[in-house]
């Protein structure tokens, strides 16, 4: 039986894109990924994610991964939620296969987790068994190989950004590099850059706060 898992990096950060990984494997081989220790990404350090993400190409049966961009998800949300946004891009990474899987587990962002399979099925073109689940990404280790590709992807493109902007620290909102890199960037530009999340409530209180800030410099 080929079995698929889908998990995302990246979901809630002002700055960067959001990745979503798929993998699939033969559930008889599973337990290749137990021995190389893969696991939810956030419960392993760097070094051991990168370790692992160079093996398992040579474990999975296939993988693939998506990029959605700051400006996309942006312009999305004027009319989907991030949760049909991420459906929408598992549907796409299901639709992509060489081989359909069986079965798919997905780590659902929806408080009822069912929702989020009956999201992902508007958009796919065959018939999967979908087992959405909250922790999937703990629970099953094909889940967790997908959120280890995802997690290291998304490192990767903020690295290349910081290297080409400076030290904005992870692009998390608890980041405290993160919101000042945008506070400068805003203060210096006037603007918010192209690589942030516009609509995210941190990116627009940063812009309101500069302004602020500017107003009581004039008087």
């Amino acid at each position: 039986m080929l079995i698929a898992g889908v998990d995302e990096a990246g979901r809630g950060p002002a700055i960067g894109p959001m990745v979503l990984g798929i993998a699939t494997i033969e559930k008889k081989e599973e337990t290749k990924l137990k021995k190389l220790g893969v696991k939810d990404s956030k419960l392993l350090t760097e070094k051991e994610r990168r370790k692992q993400n160079k093996a398992l190409p040579g474990i999975l049966h296939e993988f693939n991964t998506v990029h959605v961009k700051a400006g996309e998800i942006d312009k999305l949300r004027e009319r989907k939620s991030l949760n049909e946004i991420e459906a929408m891009r598992i549907g796409y990474l299901l639709n992509e296969l060489k081989e359909k899987p069986d079965v798919v587990y997905v780590d659902a962002p929806d408080p009822i987790a069912e929702n989020f399979g009956k999201r992902i099925r508007k958009y796919i073109s065959f018939d999967i068994d979908i087992r959405s689940e909250h922790k999937a990404d703990m629970n099953y280790l094909i889940v967790g190989a997908a959120s280890i590709l995802a997690k290291v992807e998304r490192d990767l493109e903020i690295k290349k950004l910081c290297r080409r902007y400076g030290n904005m620290g992870s692009g998390y909102p608890h980041d405290p590099n993160t919101i000042a890199f945008l506070c400068d960037w805003v203060k210096k530009n006037k603007k918010l850059p192209n690589f942030a999340r516009k609509s995210w409530e941190t990116s627009k209180n940063i812009e309101n706060k500069v302004f602020q800030r500017k107003l009581g410099n004039w008087k």
